[in-house]
């Protein structure tokens, strides 16, 4: 019977029992990634559009709808805006404070649950090579045990072991290859918030300068 004519409990039956781990950790790879895909999706948001409705609103001072706006949106760099507007008309260094609070919130959720997809991608192929490892040792066995009753050793001895090796070999790269490309995915996803934060905290301070900078020119003269 080849691979390709067994159904996945003959197949995890004949890799031994290091595929259910592999198994176990290919539904929490799994778990993790949906759910990272779904909540980047979620707070995803047009930056640029959103950074020239607010810009215009605090143009015009109306700072209140500048705040409805961002509250409106689920994007991190929102609430970044959002905690700079808040402290309008304070110190340049107090809004960069506020914003640099705020983000202290944001980051961990761009980065939350990747440590344990990190963990996951690494140590699957470790799990498919101590498989491997052990799916030889046991041949080796059965012919060493063979010999020492003096009987022949068969080549179907040797071929179960490197089966059950070849298994969790297969089974670990099947399962790291997808979890490593999402994990890299996502940790891009998730520097591409954090940078769009930085950019905005940044574009915002300076743009509240500006004008405040701007109206006390004018009430001097």
């Amino acid at each position: 019977m080849g691979t390709l004519e067994m159904n996945a409990v003959q197949l995890i039956a004949a890799g031994g029992p290091l595929m259910w781990p592999i198994l176990l950790c290919s539904v929490f790879s799994l778990g993790i990634i949906i759910e990272r895909l779904s909540f980047f999706s979620s707070i995803k948001t047009n930056t640029y559009e959103l950074k020239n409705k607010v810009f215009e609103l605090i143009k015009r001072n109306e700072l209140k709808e500048a705040m409805v706006l961002c509250e409106a949106n689920r994007s991190p760099v929102a609430k970044i805006f959002k905690a700079g507007i808040a402290k309008f008309g304070s110190s340049r260094e107090e809004i960069k404070e506020a914003m640099s609070d705020m983000s202290l919130f944001e980051i961990p959720n761009l980065e939350k649950r990747l440590t344990a997809l990190a963990t996951m991608a690494h140590t699957i192929p470790l799990l498919g090579l101590l498989g491997t490892v052990l799916g030889m040792a046991n041949s080796f066995y059965g012919m060493q045990f063979r010999s020492t009753t003096m009987a022949p050793a068969t080549p179907a001895d040797l071929a179960s072991g490197i089966w059950q090796a070849l298994l969790t070999t297969i089974a670990a790269l099947v399962v790291t290859i997808p979890t490593m490309v999402a994990y890299n995915y996502c940790v891009s996803q998730a520097n591409r918030f954090i940078a769009d934060m930085e950019r905005g905290a940044t574009e915002l301070v300076n743009f509240i300068s500006q004008i405040t900078e701007t109206d006390s020119h004018k009430e001097h003269n």
